[in-house]
């Protein structure tokens, strides 16, 4: 039997997405969400969380999206204090910042009460070669599993770090259905432990103006809550779990 994770990323981006993510959780198929903690929605996506204790919450790692938490990481913002885009990034991000913001965001999300079930990060940045051994550093210090990122068996990540054996990113775009999201379904079945990312939401202000990947976020959310959608996993016997029932987390690696 395959354990899928099904993760909505974002949570605390703004109400909207927030609210999305709990529709999704309670009347749809999503087990999981990663929380961007230096994000407005932040402390009430905590709250929702803390309402909803079934669901799996563990932390969206952002550095290219808003404000940094830490005060002092003057390589990764702009002129007006926000996080520089991706190509930003990349050119000016010097690693020691990177991984002071990491710390500091992780440390707000714990504040919050919350124990994280793992570690991604906003637009798979901890995929870049030069981000990665941060990433791993964090996850090893705080014993956290963390999102695949290499379909390589011989990988750090498939080996040390608790992974999911298969992470899928294609449920994402403007033609979504719900028969594309069970097609995606049968590519799992090979594996012991899968995880699939989507990104459903209500759309609000905040969204509609900030994100360019807004009204799909709603077609996402009906198909995530879709009845044929919840027939075909069970169809297919296959157990929706968070990342802890996943990676049978323990207190160490």
């Amino acid at each position: 039997m395959t354990k899928l994770v099904i993760n909505a990323d974002d949570f605390g981006y703004s109400k909207g997405v927030n609210l999305g993510i709990i529709e999704a959780f309670n009347f749809g198929v999503v087990t999981s969400t990663t929380m961007m903690t230096n994000m407005p929605g932040a402390e009430h996506a905590a709250a929702l969380a803390k309402d909803n204790p079934g669901l799996g919450v563990g932390i969206h790692l952002v550095v290219d999206c808003g404000s940094p938490v830490n005060d002092d990481v003057p390589s990764l913002i702009d002129e007006t204090g926000s996080f520089h885009n991706v190509e930003g990034l990349v050119q000016f991000a010097e690693v020691a910042d990177i991984e002071k913001e990491f710390t500091s965001q992780i440390e707000k999300f714990l504040s919050f009460g919350l124990n994280p079930t793992h570690i991604d990060s906003h637009h798979h940045v901890h995929g870049h070669e030069r981000i990665y051994p941060i990433m791993e550093k964090i996850a090893q210090n705080y014993q956290l599993p963390i999102r695949k990122v290499s379909d390589d068996p011989k990988h750090t990540s498939n080996s040390r770090l608790q992974t999911v054996q298969c992470f899928l990113h294609e449920f994402y775009g403007n033609e979504l259905t719900s028969r594309s999201l069970i097609h995606l379904l049968d590519k799992v079945l090979s594996y012991e432990t899968a995880e699939l990312m989507c990104h459903p939401a209500f759309i609000d202000e905040p969204l509609l103006t900030g994100s360019s990947y807004a009204l799909q976020r709603v077609r996402e959310l009906a198909i995530l809550t879709d009845k044929e959608v919840r027939d075909a996993i069970v169809d297919r016997k296959i157990k929706l779990v968070t990342y802890k029932e996943a990676t049978k987390q323990s207190n160490a690696f």
